[in-house]
Parts: structure tokens; C-alpha cells; sequence
């Protein structure tokens, strides 16, 4: 408890101590905190790979480790279902693929049936995801379950010394409750039709190949069951070898806030996720033009369209631990990402709230 304690004085007497005559303040009683308003943004790059190197290093170098403790009493009690281990519950934050947040791979609505085709400008990365007849494409809020099934195979990495099947089985009401679901009468059905899109969305790509000159071709999911008993339901899931690897690549996973999973604005969900990606810890935050966002979201919105709506979830400022801006750049608007100290406050508030008890 004091070096928690400490932790939150540190945070503090940092932002007390922080020189920026010229940004903006927050006022707390007689002291100002002082936070750098965007001086010298980073530009829109025309190779984003090259620029964000050196942000994914420090961000996949300071990927959390959960608390030892409850990982190795969960260890202990791991039991095995055939080849496939029942993970017990543990509360850990999701865990989303670096690659898969830098280009569309997603729907952002959930009744999409138009295919998603990107291309980068110098023709070398590609992603093209259709649909399989009679479902639509799998959408950012059916991820939400890849995003739980990614920090349990991190937690196995980290803490258990092993490494992860492609195939997790997990209890429904720890899924439903790692992802903020309501248990409610449409929910199984809910379920697995969000394991069905998942299963049967069709993706060819280009990424993650140095020299792009392979393809593959995969969905997300190899295959899902769902076992239903008087005293359990569970759910098998098994991922696309392409999808697997990608997990399980050193340093290939950011972590993501626990309340992302209550945004229900498709667009919002995607401007964190391009937050998280490209903003990260760094306090200089990261710009993008509006044509680029657009770009990046793989939207079937019409321009016009989409930067209005854009526009409107931007003043809303209401995502997970980043601030957004628009602003004007060279007489055209950009949205400015940067990384929150209030929303940094809020966070180690809660953290103290929920161990105030052991204060002694």
C-alpha cells in the first residue's frame, strides 16, 4: 500500500512540477497543473510503420504484468478439458493486436454487408474482409470476445511460463463480464451469432509480410462451441493460425481500458483504438487528418457524411483516457489525439477507492 501511495504522490508532484508557461492548466485550489498543449504535433506520416516504431517498442516494453499473486493461485487451479485448458477467472484488462488497430479490419456498424477493401498508397499493404452469405461482416463490438480471449493467452504467456493453445475454454459469465454484457434473454443468441460473424468473416491481407509480397487468406475464428449443462455454460473458441500468431508475438498487444467496452458509438470505439495505437503514453500526442481517418475506419459512410459524424464524437471528448481536438491546420481541420491526466486521476482514484481498506 505505500508504494501505491507513493505512486499517486509521484504522478502528482510530476504534473505540479511540469514547466509549460504556455499550455493550459487545470486549477486545484491554489496550485495549477500544467499540461503541454500541442507544440510541434507529429505530422501525418506517409510511412506510419517507420514513425511508430519507437512508440510501439516503449508501449509493447510496458505491456502490464498482472499482479503475480492472483496468477499463480489461478495457475494452480488450471484444469484441462482434453487439450484445452478452463482458465479461471481472473480480472485482467483486454488486450488488443497492434497490426489489426492500424489498418480496417472491422465493421463499425453491426449490420454491414458491404465488403471492406484497403489499400496503402504505395500499394503494398492490403486487407480485403467480405461476408459469408446470410450473415453480415464482423464488427468492432463482435472483437470485444477476441479482445478477452487475447489477455487470457498474455496472462498464460507472462505468468505461467507456457504457451497458449489455440483453442481457450471459458466460463459464459466470465466472457459476459470481462466485456460488459448484460445477461439478459437475448444474450446466447447475441453470443453466438457474434462467434458466427467472427467464424465465417472472410479476410485476405498483406500485412505483416517485410516484403508484401504474400497473401493470406483466413477468418478469425477456425472454429467456436458452446457447451450448455445445468451447472455451466462454456465456450470453446478456436482462432485462425494467422490470428494466433499474431497474439502470440512478442510485443504484439497493447492493453485497453476496461471501460472502452461501454462505448457503444462504433466511431467512438474506433478513435480510441487509433488513440491507443498512435497516441499511446506519448505526451506529444499524434494528428491525423480527417481524409486519413477516414481511411483508417474502412467507414462505408460518405465522406461528407462521416466527417460530420466525426466531427460530433470529436467535441463529445468522451473516450477512455485520451483528450480529442479539432482544430485547423493550414486552413484544414485535423483531429489531435494526446493522452489525459484527468482521465490518469480518475484512474488512480478508483485504484485507491477500491484499496483504501488496507490502509492502515
Amino acid at each position: 500500500m505505500k508504494n501505491f501511495l507513493a505512486s499517486i504522490l509521484e504522478k502528482i508532484l510530476g504534473w505540479l512540477k511540469a514547466p509549460s508557461p504556455q499550455g493550459g492548466g487545470l486549477k486545484l485550489e491554489k496550485q495549477e497543473i500544467f499540461f503541454p498543449l500541442p507544440q510541434k504535433p507529429l505530422e501525418n506520416p506517409a510511412d506510419e510503420k517507420s514513425q511508430d516504431l519507437a512508440l510501439e517498442e516503449e508501449e509493447a516494453s510496458n505491456v502490464a504484468q498482472e499482479p503475480t499473486h492472483k496468477i499463480k493461485e489461478a495457475r494452480a487451479k488450471v484444469t484441462k478439458k482434453g487439450k484445452n485448458p478452463v482458465v479461471p477467472y481472473v480480472e485482467i484488462p483486454g488486450r488488443d493486436l497492434m497490426d489489426m488497430m492500424e489498418v480496417p479490419f472491422l465493421a463499425l456498424s453491426k449490420n454491414r454487408k458491404s465488403p471492406i477493401l484497403y489499400e496503402s498508397k504505395d500499394g503494398t499493404r492490403k486487407v480485403k474482409v467480405s461476408r459469408h452469405t446470410g450473415h453480415y461482416l464482423a464488427s468492432i463490438y463482435d472483437w470485444d470476445i477476441v479482445l478477452f480471449v487475447a489477455s487470457k493467452m498474455q496472462s498464460i504467456l507472462n505468468e505461467m511460463s507456457d504457451i497458449p493453445p489455440r483453442t481457450m475454454v471459458v466460463p459464459r459469465h466470465e466472457l459476459l463480464k470481462a466485456i460488459h454484457r448484460t445477461n439478459g434473454k437475448k444474450t446466447d443468441k447475441d453470443l453466438e451469432s457474434s462467434l458466427s460473424r467472427l467464424q465465417l468473416t472472410g479476410i485476405e491481407t498483406t500485412i505483416r509480410n517485410e516484403d508484401y509480397k504474400y497473401k493470406a487468406g483466413f477468418g478469425f475464428l477456425d472454429s467456436w462451441g458452446y457447451t450448455k449443462r445445468k451447472d455451466v455454460k462454456e465456450i470453446s473458441i478456436t482462432l485462425s493460425q494467422w490470428l494466433y500468431d499474431g497474439i502470440c508475438a512478442k510485443g504484439s498487444l497493447l492493453k485497453v481500458e476496461p471501460s472502452y467496452f461501454k462505448l457503444t458509438s462504433g466511431l467512438k470505439r474506433f478513435l480510441y483504438r487509433t488513440a491507443r495505437k498512435h497516441a499511446g503514453n506519448n505526451e506529444k500526442g499524434w494528428e491525423f487528418s480527417i481524409e486519413k481517418l477516414y481511411e483508417k475506419s474502412g467507414s462505408e459512410r460518405e465522406f461528407k457524411k462521416f466527417k460530420s459524424d466525426l466531427k460530433s464524437a470529436v467535441l463529445t471528448d468522451n473516450i477512455p483516457n485520451y483528450s480529442m481536438e479539432w482544430i485547423e491546420k493550414n486552413g484544414k481541420p485535423v483531429v489531435f489525439f494526446q493522452r489525459s491526466p484527468l482521465h490518469e486521476l480518475d484512474r488512480l482514484a478508483e485504484e485507491f477507492e477500491k484499496n483504501k481498506e488496507n490502509i492502515i
